[in-house]
């Protein structure tokens, strides 16, 4: 891709596929010619069958949980809970209709497959950094990586600059889970690149205020997962097949079938771009999902809720708005009380001997934490508003598990339960929140409706963050969106010479 075919892309998204700063990138590549470490390409990513055979014979002897070059190759989607070698799909759940009670057939892709964090955000913050790496915008010697987030991006982001062998600073809500801070905790090189700042999921606006402030210092470069474009274009290029992949894997002995839609929760909206990938593809609806508590795309509203790492008071600026097909929100009392459904032993033993699932499957709920469970109420509700029959085929992902919540789930029991969960207890969650689950709280999206959601950015980006409106406008085109996906491609040439001149893994 040469420059003038950037040119429909405004220099402010910073999206070159030009090198910036020879002697940084020069500085780089002695950094990782020095610590052996290889980047992936995009498309290894996407097809980890074209990672080199050595690669895999040396992870043998690589912890996937450990800050190991060589787990860059992990970065995808088809990775095994306990085994080394990547499955030919990726791992994943198909929810019963004895216990979504509709016909369609819900799918979600297991996200704590991903190495080091267990969560699939590893891959948005790879993403993010990686072009400025092999284009000479970030020099590991010397910048150190902000990474604002509510968690999982965060900790994807300090996993990736430690192996990188550079600073990386997590900017999160201080009322995020336990677990998030006891992770950082062990990963970060010293305390005070763990930032809490105040409030909980939603208070973003906080940790944009607070990442203001520390671009004063030099040499800090801000990875902002909610406006860098190529956390969309990660998605779109990795997660979206990955998707495809598994939508064709359930439906490979079925015929008739057709993939109705793509759930997700908007966070930082990356994953969305996966939608993006599968409508181009495939013609699915894209559905985006927030917090009922914090309707922001559905009412314009706001508040505050406990469904980590979606919904946070703002419109995403690479949240590609014109083509999202529905909004759909979901309370966090519900996926509050689900997670304690799934992971007690009071809620097991009714989801198996009175609703009748398999144990296998019951078993499986565990690699659900709460923003998985809330894409799978959010699907159920999407099924129900278009009718959809067995024909039809609902994908989704799960984020991460629910190992990431042992501690909330401890608060809620107390708070919800009293500190006890028998059998009426779990009986009466499962009534109120799966078999009541109706088609309230979701909007059909015509083009006046995308319209006012797009508009809502305006707020955030233009009048915070400084993004000129010329430069916001052009996003609301689909035609800026295709501009954008051959910009992997170049990105894979750059990689390829980038681990050409450090001599790792040729």
């Amino acid at each position: 891709m040469s420059s003038t075919d950037l040119a429909s892309i405004p220099d402010s998204f910073e999206m070159t596929t030009d090198v910036v700063d020879a002697a940084v990138l020069e500085r780089t590549v002695e950094r990782f010619r020095a610590n052996d470490i290889a980047l992936p390409t995009f498309a290894q990513l996407r097809d980890p069958s074209t990672i080199p055979s050595s690669v895999f014979a040396a992870l043998d002897s690589v912890d996937k949980d450990e800050p190991h070059p060589l787990n860059l190759f992990r970065v995808h989607w088809y990775n095994q809970l306990d085994a080394t070698s990547p499955t030919d799909v990726p791992d994943h759940i198909e929810l019963p209709s004895e216990l979504t009670g509709v016909d369609a057939r819900i799918v979600l892709a297991f996200g704590n497959r991903f190495p080091m964090i267990g969560a699939h955000k590893v891959l948005a913050a790879y993403a993010c950094l990686v072009p400025r790496v092999i284009t000479g915008r970030f020099d590991p010697t010397a910048n150190r990586a902000v990474w604002p987030s509510t968690g999982n991006y965060a900790r994807g982001g300090v996993a990736i600059s430690r192996i990188m062998g550079c600073r990386g600073v997590a900017v999160l809500p201080a009322g995020m889970s336990r677990e998030r801070f006891d992770w950082l905790d062990r990963w970060v090189a010293d305390p005070s690149d763990i930032i809490r700042t105040p409030g909980t999921e939603s208070n973003v606006k906080e940790i944009y205020d607070e990442c203001g402030r520390l671009s004063q210092v030099p040499e800090t470069v801000i990875l902002n997962q909610f406006s860098e474009l190529s956390n969309n274009l990660g998605h779109y290029h990795v997660t979206g097949p990955a998707l495809e992949r598994v939508y064709e894997a359930v439906t490979a002995n079925s015929s008739g079938s057709r993939l109705a839609a793509f759930v997700s929760a908007s966070g930082s909206a990356g994953t969305l771009g996966a939608g993006d990938y599968l409508k181009d593809e495939h013609g699915a609806r894209i559905v985006a999902v927030e917090a009922l508590e914090c309707p922001t795309l559905l009412y314009n509203g706001f508040g505050e809720h406990n469904i980590q790492g979606i919904g946070d008071k703002h419109v995403p600026l690479i949240h590609n708005v014109t083509n999202t097909d529905t909004v759909v929100a979901i309370s966090d009392r519900a996926t509050d009380s689900l997670d304690v459904l799934f992971n007690s032993p009071a809620g097991r033993d009714h989801l198996t001997n009175r609703v009748g699932l398999n144990p296998a499957l019951v078993d499986q709920l565990v690699h659900m934490g709460y923003s998985s469970i809330c894409n799978a109420l959010a699907a159920i509700k999407t099924a129900q508003h278009h009718r959809l029959t067995s024909d039809d085929v609902i994908v989704t992902v799960a984020t991460d598990g629910s190992e990431m919540y042992n501690s909330e789930r401890e608060r809620v029991l107390e708070r919800d339960f009293g500190g006890r969960f028998g059998a009426v207890e779990a009986a009466a969650v499962h009534g109120r929140h799966l078999e009541a689950v109706d088609t309230s709280d979701l909007r059909e999206l015509d083009a006046v409706e995308r319209d006012r959601i797009f508009n809502l950015g305006y707020f955030t980006w233009v009048e915070q963050q400084g993004v000129s409106v010329e430069d916001f406008e052009v996003r609301r085109s689909q035609s800026f969106w295709d501009s954008l996906r051959p910009l992997t491609a170049r990105w894979d040439e750059l990689i390829d010479e980038f681990n050409a001149r450090t001599g790792v893994g040729q």
